[in-house]
C-alpha cells in the first residue's frame, strides 16, 4: 500500500512544508474519527486533476462504511463535485454519496485543509444517518468537539505546529473526556472520565467547576491555554492512582489573532501499568543484584583456590589450580558485566575486551609476549551463551598461547575476530604461532582443554568448531602470517537470535 509521502511525490504538486502538514494531520486524526463516529479519507489533488485517497482511518467509536482499503483511489463523480466545491470555496461542504457496502446514501462532509493561506488537501467524514436510537448526550458532545477541529482545520489552526506533544503514547477517545470552556471550566466529562476521577477522589459533579477546583490535570490545561498547543502530562494524583492526560486546546482566529475558545482533555487511569513498571524495575534490580552476589562468591571461590595452590609443591596441581582460577574468573567475568546491564542480554564484545585482559594477567611473560586483540561485533547475547562462549574463547586463547608459543619463543600475536547476523555468531581465533601438526584431528584430541570447547560449543551451544592451520591471506592488522601453515585458525559458529 502506498503511503502518503509516495503519492504526494507521485501523483501531487504538495511541497515539503505541506506534506509535514499533512502528515501531522494524520498522525492527530484517530482521535477526530472517534469524536464523529466516522470513517475519514484524505484527498491529495493529482496533476491530472482527479482526487486520490493519500490515507485513511477508521473509528474505534463507530461502524465502518469502507470495508476495503481505500488509499490510491481516486474520488468518483458524486465525491468529484463536493471536494472541489470545498477546495474551490475553502468551506466546508455537505451532502449525499454513494458507497458500494452501503443500501443507502451515505452522508459526507468535505472539509478543506489549509496550510498557511492555501487549501493543499481535502478531509472528508463518510457516516450513515441510519440509527437504531436517539443521539445521547455523549454523541452530541463529541459531534460538537468535532466540528469545533473542523473548523480549525478549515483555518490553518489543526493540526498544531511547533513543540507538540507525541499522539502516540497519549490516552485515546474512549479512555475518557473532559470538555473545557475558555476558562478551563468542565463543560462536560464522559463516563470513562467521571470513573477515573472517581478513583482518585473527585466525587462531586465535575460541571461547572475548574480543574484547579478539583486537583486534576490543572497545571497541563494551564499550559495547553498559554502555548496554544497540546500539552502530555502524567501525575500521581494519590499514592496508588496515576493518570495519563492529554490536554488539547480548541482555537479560533479572531481578527489577525488566535483565541483559546475551550479544550479538551483526554485522560486515562494507567495505575495498573506503572505499578507493573515498578515491579520490572524491582525485578531487574534485584536479579543484577544476585549476579553481583554470584559474581563475588565466584571471586572468593577463586581466591581460596588461590590460597591452597600456595601450599602445593606440585607444579602439575599448581597449574591444574590455576586453571580453574582462570574459568572461574571468566564466568565471574559475564556475572559482573550482567550486574551492570538491564535484562538479560549483553553485549559479547564488552565480556571478550576483559577475558583479554585476563588472559594476558595470567599467560603473559617476558619469555614469550602475545599481544591479544579483539575485532569485530558479537551482538548482544542471553546469558545462556555469553557464560559457556566465554569459557570457550578463554580454553582457545589459553590453547594458543601453550602450543603456539612455548617458553623462549619469539611471542607473536592473537586476535580474535566477532561477526554476527541474525541468525548465527561467527567466532575465530588466529595465532602465528607455531601451527598445528600434520595429523592434528581436533576430534581425536584428548587435552583438557580442547575437549572442554568440543564438548561446550557442540552440545551446549549447538555450534560447530574447526580448527586449521594459518594462512598468509590470514594476515589482519598487526596479526601477521609469515608462511603457510605457520599459525593456527580455530573458527566457531553459534546459532542464535542476535540483535
Amino acid at each position: 500500500m502506498p503511503t502518503l509521502v509516495e503519492i504526494a511525490h507521485e501523483h501531487g504538486n504538495t511541497d515539503e512544508r505541506e506534506l509535514a502538514h499533512l502528515g501531522a494531520l494524520v498522525s492527530e486524526w484517530g482521535m477526530l474519527a472517534d469524536f464523529c463516529f466516522a470513517d475519514m479519507l484524505l484527498y491529495l489533488p493529482t496533476k491530472d486533476n482527479q482526487w486520490m485517497v493519500a490515507a485513511q482511518v477508521r473509528a474505534a467509536t463507530g461502524q465502518t462504511l469502507y470495508e476495503t482499503d481505500m488509499v490510491g483511489l481516486t474520488a468518483d463523480s458524486a465525491e468529484l463535485a463536493m471536494i472541489a466545491q470545498a477546495f474551490t470555496t475553502q468551506k466546508v461542504v455537505t451532502g449525499e454519496i454513494r458507497v458500494v457496502s452501503q443500501i443507502e446514501t451515505v452522508s459526507l462532509m468535505a472539509i478543506p485543509v489549509r496550510c498557511d493561506e492555501r487549501v493543499v488537501a481535502v478531509l472528508t467524514r463518510a457516516w450513515s444517518r441510519r440509527s437504531g436510537r436517539k443521539p445521547g448526550q455523549l454523541e452530541r458532545t463529541y459531534l460538537t468537539i468535532f466540528d469545533d477541529f473542523t473548523k480549525m482545520i478549515s483555518t490553518g489552526l489543526f493540526p498544531f505546529e511547533g513543540r507538540v506533544a507525541d499522539a502516540t503514547v497519549a490516552p485515546r477517545v474512549g479512555d475518557g473526556v473532559i470538555v473545557l470552556d475558555a476558562d478551563a471550566r468542565v463543560r462536560y466529562a464522559s463516563p470513562n472520565a467521571v470513573s477515573a476521577m472517581h478513583r482518585v477522589g473527585v466525587n462531586t459533579n465535575a460541571v461547572g467547576q475548574s480543574l484547579a477546583e478539583l486537583g486534576v490535570a490543572q497545571t497541563a490545561a494551564r499550559n495547553a491555554f498559554e502555548r496554544r498547543e497540546p500539552v502530555v502530562e502524567e501525575f500521581e494524583q494519590t499514592a496508588e492512582v496515576t493518570l495519563l492526560t492529554r490536554t488539547i486546546p480548541t482555537l479560533k482566529r479572531l481578527g489577525r489573532g488566535v483565541v483559546v475558545t475551550g479544550g479538551v482533555v483526554l485522560l486515562r487511569d494507567v495505575s495498573e501499568l506503572r505499578r507493573r513498571d515498578r515491579l520490572l524495575l524491582t525485578k531487574d534490580a534485584t536479579i543484577r543484584e544476585i549476579h553481583h552476589r554470584v559474581k563475588n562468591n565466584l571471586q572468593t571461590i577463586s581466591s581460596l583456590l588461590r590460597l591452597q595452590a600456595r601450599r602445593l609443591k606440585s607444579e602439575e596441581a599448581i597449574s591444574a589450580i590455576a586453571e580453574s582460577v582462570r574459568r572461574i574468573r571468566t564466568i565471574a567475568l559475564v556475572h559482573e558485566t550482567l550486574s551492570h546491564e538491564a535484562g538479560e542480554d549483553i553485549s559479547f564484545v564488552e565480556i571478550v575486551r576483559p577475558l583479554l585482559r585476563l588472559v594476558e594477567e595470567g599467560l603473559q611473560s617476558t619469555d614469550r609476549p602475545v599481544k591479544f586483540n579483539v575485532q569485530g561485533d558479537g551482538g548482544r547475547l542471553p546469558a545462556t551463551i555469553a557464560t559457556p562462549l566465554s569459557v570457550v574463547i578463554l580454553e582457545l586463547l589459553q590453547n594458543a598461547v601453550d602450543h603456539g608459543f612455548p617458553e623462549g619463543s619469539a611471542g607473536g600475536s592473537v586476535l580474535v575476530t566477532l561477526s554476527h547476523d541474525d541468525k548465527s555468531l561467527e567466532i575465530r581465533v588466529t595465532d602465528n604461532g607455531r601451527g598445528l601438526r600434520s595429523d592434528f584431528d581436533i576430534k581425536a584430541a584428548t587435552g583438557l582443554g580442547l575437549s572442554i570447547v568440543r564438548t561446550l560449543v557442540t552440545t551446549e551451544l549447538a555450534g560447530t568448531i574447526q580448527m586449521r592451520p594459518a594462512l598468509v591471506d590470514d594476515s589482519v592488522g598487526e596479526l601477521k602470517i609469515a608462511t603457510d601453515g605457520a599459525g593456527t585458525v580455530v573458527e566457531l559458529k553459534i546459532p542464535f537470535t542476535g540483535e
